[in-house]
């Protein structure tokens, strides 16, 4: 089994810390980066990647498969309207651990569905970049390691 967590992020994400952060908090996706990469085990390997076109998440979804032990995923506001990151993740066999840095469920009623959702193993929303770090552990315990 490939000890590798793909963390993979969508639109708008690359402006995390600077973009509304009443809403999403002051740290980075290099934030997020460098306190996933603390909690893995010796022989892990994070790849962590931000688009803003859904084509570019679709791709990467795809080269997970036989290449990862798991996902990590904040779609963005891919989440709520993209099928074909749905599709792609469900051609993955592994465990999918969907983020959302703020409570979707306390904002826009559209955001309150996610299509990334009807595959995903777990679900986490309104931690802030937290949320990640508890997607990691998640993807960890379900790849049979503890968190380091």
């Amino acid at each position: 089994m490939t000890k590798t967590i793909h963390l993979l992020n969508g639109p708008n994400l690359n402006l995390l810390g600077r973009r509304q952060p009443e809403l999403y908090g002051h740290d980075t996706l290099g934030d997020v980066e460098t306190r996933c990469r603390a909690l893995l085990p010796e022989g892990f390997d994070l790849i962590m990647r931000q688009t803003n076109h859904e084509g570019v998440l679709v791709d990467w979804i795809q080269e997970a498969r036989g290449a990862a032990c798991g996902i990590v995923i904040n779609a963005g506001a891919l989440s709520h309207s993209s099928v074909a990151v749905l599709d792609a993740l469900l051609a993955f066999d592994g465990p999918v651990i969907e983020v959302h840095v703020s409570n979707i469920y306390r904002r826009e009623a559209f955001r309150h569905h996610s299509f990334v959702s009807a595959r995903a193993d777990g679900v986490i929303a309104g931690l802030g970049i937290e949320g990640y770090e508890a997607a990691v552990r998640r993807v960890l315990s379900l790849a049979g390691q503890g968190a380091g």
